[in-house]
C-alpha cells in the first residue's frame, strides 16, 4: 500500500512539474497581442502615423508563402524609383502598423520599404510565437520575395525592434548575411537569459533551476530549444554593418544585453545606447536625436564600409 502511494505521490509531483512547464511556455508562446484597431489609433494619437500621408503611398499587400505552411502579410512601399529597400521587423504583441514610424524615416532618406506582420500577429498566420526561431525563416521569405520581384542587386537593410531586432541578428547570423546593413533597436542577446530575468522581476523566485523545465517542455511541444534564441551567439557571423540602439532607462530589456551583442560583433558596427525611454521607446521619445544616429551610422559605418570596398 506505501509503494502505490509512493508510485501515485511521484505521478502526481511529475504531473504538477510538467504542468509548470506548460504553464510558463504557454505565457510566452501565446503572449497575448495588440490588435491592428489599437496601434493604429496609438500612433495616429501620437502624430507618429498620419493616415492621409500613408494611404498616399504608392504601396502594394501581398501574402507571402511562410516555408513552414501559413502566409505573410506585407505591404511593398515604393515611392522612389531606385532599387533602395529597407525591411522592418516589428516586437512582440506588436505588428506592421507600428514599423510606419521608421519607415517615414527612411523614406525620407531615398528607400523604399516593406512592412510585414510577424507569424501570429497582424493578419499573417502561425500558431505561436517563437522569439527568433520561426521569424528568421519567415523574414528569408520576405527578403526572398523583394529579390524575386527587384533583382539579385537590390540594395537593402533590415531594421528590427525588441524581438524583431533578435529575430534580424539570428537572421544575419544563422540563415544568411543577405541584408547590406542590420539596425537591432533593444534586442535580446539571449532569450533563455531574458526569460530568467523576466522571472525574477515578475515572480520574484530565482529562475535557474526552471530553465531546464521550460527546455524540455520547449523542445517537446515546439521542437527548438532556448539555445537557438540566442544571438549572442551567431552574432560573429555577420560581417554587414550592424547598428546597435538601446536606452540605458530600459529596464525590461536590459542595454547589458545589447553591450554584449556589440562586443562580440566583429566588423563595421555602431553602437548607440544614450536614449531616454524605457523599452523601444527610444525614437519616440527622441525622433530627431533617434534620425540623426541612423544619419551617422549610414554616412560613417555603412558608406565608408563601401567606398573601402
Amino acid at each position: 500500500m506505501k509503494k502505490k502511494s509512493y508510485l501515485i505521490g511521484g505521478l502526481l509531483s511529475a504531473l504538477g512539474i510538467g504542468g509548470l512547464g506548460y504553464f510558463i511556455t504557454n505565457t510566452f508562446l501565446y503572449l497575448p497581442k495588440k490588435d491592428e484597431k489599437s496601434v493604429r489609433s496609438r500612433e495616429i494619437d501620437a502624430l507618429r502615423l498620419i493616415q492621409e500621408e500613408y494611404d498616399a503611398l504608392p504601396k502594394k499587400e501581398v501574402y507571402i508563402p511562410s516555408p513552414y505552411g501559413y502566409d505573410l502579410n506585407a505591404v511593398f512601399v515604393t515611392p522612389h524609383p531606385h532599387k533602395r529597400y529597407m525591411i522592418f521587423a516589428h516586437g512582440v504583441t506588436e505588428n506592421k502598423l507600428n514599423s510606419i514610424k521608421y519607415m517615414n524615416l527612411f523614406i525620407k532618406k531615398g528607400f523604399n520599404a516593406i512592412i510585414y506582420d510577424h507569424r501570429r500577429h497582424g493578419k499573417s498566420g502561425g500558431k505561436s510565437t517563437s522569439y527568433g526561431y520561426y521569424e528568421k525563416f519567415d523574414l528569408k521569405a520576405v527578403v526572398d520575395e523583394l529579390i524575386l520581384r527587384e533583382g539579385e542587386n537590390v540594395y537593402f537593410g533590415i531594421h528590427g525592434e525588441s524581438m524583431g531586432a533578435a529575430t534580424i541578428l539570428l537572421y544575419g547570423g544563422s540563415v544568411e548575411d543577405r541584408a547590406d546593413f542590420y539596425i537591432a533597436d533593444c534586442p535580446y542577446s539571449d532569450f533563455g537569459e531574458q526569460l530568467a530575468y523576466r522571472m525574477s522581476v515578475e515572480l520574484k523566485i530565482p529562475a535557474g533551476f526552471l530553465l531546464p523545465l521550460v527546455n524540455r517542455t520547449l523542445k517537446f511541444r515546439e521542437g527548438y530549444s532556448l539555445k537557438d534564441l540566442s544571438p549572442v551567439s551567431v552574432i560573429g557571423n555577420i560581417r554587414k554593418p550592424v547598428l546597435f540602439i538601446h536606452s540605458m532607462e530600459d529596464d525590461y530589456i536590459l542595454p547589458k544585453m545589447t553591450e554584449d551583442l556589440f562586443h562580440m560583433k566583429q566588423g563595421p558596427k555602431m553602437m548607440h545606447l544614450d536614449f531616454r525611454g524605457t523599452h523601444a521607446q527610444s525614437y519616440n521619445e527622441d525622433p530627431e536625436k533617434y534620425e540623426g544616429v541612423v544619419q551617422q551610422f549610414l554616412d560613417e559605418v555603412v558608406d565608408h564600409g563601401k567606398e573601402a570596398e
